[in-house]
C-alpha cells in the first residue's frame, strides 16, 4: 500500500513542481493555472490519501473476513469434533431391562445393565453377537428360578438335578486348579472373545463386563432374545482331567423338544454349536469326544434364538493370553461358517 501511494504522489509532486518554475520563469500564463495545478496537485494528494485509506480499509475489512473465516472454519471443526465423538459414543449403547419382554416376567434377578458395543470396521457383517461370561451374579445360588417357562421338570440331570422344577438362578461356578473362580476366568475369556470379534466385524452384546452383574440366567438369555442374533455363554466344565471343548445340546427327549421355545430352535441351536466346533478345530482347540453333550439347561429352555452353553474346558485346562485367544479366534471363524463369511 505505501508503494501504490508512493506511486501517485511523485507525480502530483512533480507537475506543481513544474508549474511554479513556469510562473517563476517569466511565464505568459495568468495565475488560474497555478491556481489550477496546485488544486490538481491537491486533488491527487488527497485522492491518493483517500485510496490509501480505502485500502487500509479494504485490507482490514479483508483481514477480518479472514478472521472470521478461520473462526467459522473453528467452529466448524468443533462442530465436526463433536459429532466424531457422538457417533463414537454412539458405537455403545447400555441395555436396561425391559419387563414388557417375552419371558421377562420369569427373571428374578434384573437390575444390572448388560452393554451393546458396534464394530467400527470398514467391512461390517451385520450381526449381533450375544457373549455372556458365565456366572458372577452375586446372591445368585441363593435365588430359583423355573427350569422351563411351562414349569414342567427337568428332564435331565446337570447343576440341578432331574426332575427338579426348580434351577438355581445362577450357580456359583466351579474354581479352577490354581484356585481361580470360574467366573474370573470366563470373564476374561469373554473380553477376549468381545475385542476378536468386533475386530472381525462384528458387533457384540457384552452381559457381564465386571466381576458381578446382577442379571440371572432367565435375564441374559431374555435380553439376547431381544438384541441379538446368536447367543454364547462361556463356562469351564468342574471336570479335571482337561478333556477339551465341547456344548450342550438340547436332549433328544421328545417331551422337551416339543416344548416352546425349544421345539422351534434346537435344531438352530445345533448348527451354531456345530459352526462354533468346526471354527475351533481349525484353530487346533482341543475338542471333546464329537463336540456335544446333552443336558437341559435353563439357558435354551428360554432362548428364542440360536444359543448355546459352550464349556471351553474344565478346572485343569489352561487359560493364558494366548489360549484365550486361540478360543476367541474360532469363535469367530465358527461365526464366519454360520453366516457364509
Amino acid at each position: 500500500m505505501k508503494k501504490h501511494l508512493s506511486g501517485m504522489i511523485k507525480p502530483a509532486v512533480c507537475l506543481l513542481g513544474l508549474m511554479i518554475l513556469l510562473t517563476g520563469c517569466g511565464n505568459t500564463g495568468d495565475m488560474n493555472s497555478t491556481a489550477e495545478s496546485a488544486s490538481l496537485g491537491s486533488d491527487l494528494l488527497e485522492n491518493s490519501e483517500a485510496e490509501s485509506a480505502q485500502g487500509k480499509e479494504n485490507t482490514e475489512k479483508h483481514l477480518l473476513d479472514e478472521s472470521g473465516d478461520s473462526d467459522s472454519s473453528d467452529s466448524e471443526g468443533n462442530e465436526t469434533k463433536e459429532n466424531s465423538s457422538e457417533e463414537e459414543q454412539s458405537m455403545e449403547e447400555v441395555i436396561e431391562w425391559d419387563s414388557n419382554w417375552k419371558y421377562a416376567e420369569f427373571s428374578k434377578i434384573h437390575t444390572g445393565q448388560a452393554m451393546l458395543y458396534r464394530t467400527s470396521t470398514d467391512v461390517k457383517k451385520g450381526k449381533i453377537i450375544c457373549i455372556n461370561a458365565g456366572h458372577g451374579t452375586s446372591g445368585g445360588n441363593q435365588v430359583y428360578t423355573l427350569c422351563h417357562p411351562d414349569g414342567s421338570p427337568k428332564v435331565t440331570g446337570g447343576s440341578t438335578g432331574e426332575g427338579k422344577t426348580q434351577a438355581t438362578a445362577v450357580a456359583g461356578g466351579t474354581t479352577m486348579n490354581d484356585g481361580t473362580r470360574e467366573s474370573v476366568v470366563t470373564l476374561k475369556l469373554a473380553l477376549t472373545v468381545k475385542d476378536v470379534l468386533l475386530e472381525s466385524g462384528y458387533d457384540v452384546l457384552m452381559i457381564r463386563e465386571t466381576e458381578d452383574v446382577q442379571l440371572d440366567n432367565i435375564a441374559r438369555t431374555v435380553t439376547a432374545n431381544q438384541y441379538a442374533d446368536c447367543h454364547i455363554a462361556l463356562h469351564y466344565d468342574s471336570s479335571q482331567s482337561d478333556k477339551g471343548l465341547f456344548y450342550i445340546s438340547v436332549p433328544d427327549i421328545s417331551s422337551y423338544r416339543s416344548m416352546e421355545p425349544v421345539a422351534s430352535h434346537w435344531q438352530e441351536h445345533h448348527q451354531l454349536g456345530d459352526a462354533i466346533i468346526d471354527g475351533m478345530e481349525q484353530q487346533g482347540v482341543k475338542i471333546f469326544g464329537d463336540g456335544t453333550l446333552a443336558l437341559d439347561l435353563t439357558q435354551t429352555s428360554y432362548s428364542t434364538i440360536p444359543s448355546v452353553d459352550l464349556e471351553v474346558g474344565d478346572r485343569a485346562s489352561d487359560y493364558s493370553s494366548v489360549t484365550l485367544t486361540r478360543l476367541a479366534e474360532g469363535i469367530a471363524a465358527g461365526l464366519d461358517q454360520l453366516y457364509g463369511y
